[in-house]
Parts: structure tokens; C-alpha cells; sequence
């Protein structure tokens, strides 16, 4: 069994998850490998909640175009966890 660091990369941050995080819904990167399972288990053991319903989705890099040389490259894809807790749970991301 794997870490939960190495499962959750990072907390994806914008206006739509600070919305999400109202209702309990938090967004995060992980690692492309990672099961549904992998991650409910990842959430629940880093923040000592409980998980409710997980979806994944994978996102498809996009291709870039260096403007001297021309040569067509691509970002990396990445995959994405949208974690629902538990009524009452929540995560406190960024506390100060």
C-alpha cells in the first residue's frame, strides 16, 4: 500500500473548487496510477475524515508550438479526484 503523499500531488486551486469546498467537494491532482480506491483511502488516512463518493477524471495535456522554431510539443495529462466527504467533514487546505 502506498503513502498517501505519493497518491494526492497537490490541491487543485481555483474559483470553481473554492466553491466546491462549500459543499463539502474537494479537487485535487494525483498521481495517473491511483484507483478510486487508492484515493478514498489517501484522503481518508491524510486528513482523518470520511469519504463519501469519489470521481476521476483524466485530462489530456495540450499541445504546444515553440514560436522561433516551430516544433510542436505537448504539456503533460493529468488526472484528477473530485473527493465528497462525509456531512460535517472538512479539509482545512489553507490554514493561516
Amino acid at each position: 500500500m502506498r503513502d498517501a503523499m505519493s497518491i494526492l500531488i497537490r490541491p487543485v486551486v481555483s474559483e470553481k473548487t473554492y466553491a466546491l469546498m462549500d459543499a463539502g467537494t474537494y479537487v485535487f491532482v494525483v498521481d495517473p496510477r491511483a484507483t478510486k480506491v487508492d484515493v478514498r483511502n489517501a484522503v481518508e488516512r491524510a486528513f482523518n475524515v470520511k469519504v463519501v463518493n469519489v470521481n476521476t477524471l483524466n485530462r489530456k495535456g495540450k499541445s504546444t508550438r515553440n514560436a522561433r522554431t516551430g516544433v510542436v510539443g505537448a504539456r503533460p495529462g493529468t488526472k484528477r479526484a473530485i473527493v465528497t466527504l462525509r456531512q460535517g467533514d472538512s479539509i482545512n487546505l489553507f490554514e493561516s
